[in-house]
């Protein structure tokens, strides 16, 4: 039994009554194991571990300099992405060689480690991207939420970059909106004493806005 996408319904945004102008791409969010702890894009917003907590509700409102939404829930978030004409899907599609018997394969799953879902999985479906693009011609602005300096993202994500070049559209790649950006933090605040970001999710935010639109 395959490893869906837990929003799988959603990932090719025919769900969707408004027409996008920019569209935001994470990797992949498990349909199990059940525990999950995600009611909507990107992950957890509350967890006992805060190296699992997602900050993208925080960071992309105010990205528009309004309030985070960390606490708005589902609708708050679709209704955002409405006003904003935000369309959200995924890179992976499925994970056709997941086995849900399998321990392993549920501890790997649970831990929303990208790195360790490439290292131990072979089966994937993608999502048709530049399918979506093509769709929706009203995107102008897309953004993947993690870099591709590893093969496999890269190859995954190149078709995305040429038809964005031959189609005029703007492409970017950002920090991920997770812990996975701590050491840069470190590194920045290291780097510029007594200009320090205290908050990782401050020092994410100010790194999306060198790129966003």
């Amino acid at each position: 039994m395959p490893c869906d996408h837990k929003f799988i319904s959603d990932l090719n945004l025919e769900r969707i009554d408004f027409e996008p102008s920019t569209l935001i791409v994470g990797t992949f969010i498990p349909a199990w194991p059940a525990n999950q702890n995600v009611e909507w894009f990107y992950g957890q917003t509350h967890d006992a571990d805060p190296k699992r907590v997602n900050n993208f509700w925080d960071i992309l409102p105010r990205i528009y300099a309004e309030p985070g939404l960390m606490d708005a829930g589902p609708a708050g978030w679709k209704q955002f992405c409405h006003k904003k004409q935000i369309a959200i899907t995924g890179l992976i599609r499925s994970i056709d060689d997941a086995d849900p018997a399998n321990p392993e394969h549920i501890k790997i799953l649970a831990g929303g480690d990208d790195k360790a879902i490439v290292y131990n999985f072979e089966d994937f479906v993608f999502v048709d991207i530049p399918g979506l693009l093509r769709k929706h011609p009203s995107i102008r602005n897309i953004y993947l939420t993690r870099g591709i300096t590893e093969a496999f993202w890269r190859h995954v994500w190149n078709p995305v970059m040429q038809y964005c070049s031959l189609n005029d559209i703007r492409e970017r790649r950002l920090l991920p909106p997770s812990a996975a950006p701590l050491y840069q933090h470190e590194a920045y605040n290291n780097e510029n004493p007594g200009k320090e970001i205290p908050l990782l999710e401050d020092y994410i935010l100010m790194k999306w806005r060198e790129d966003w639109h």
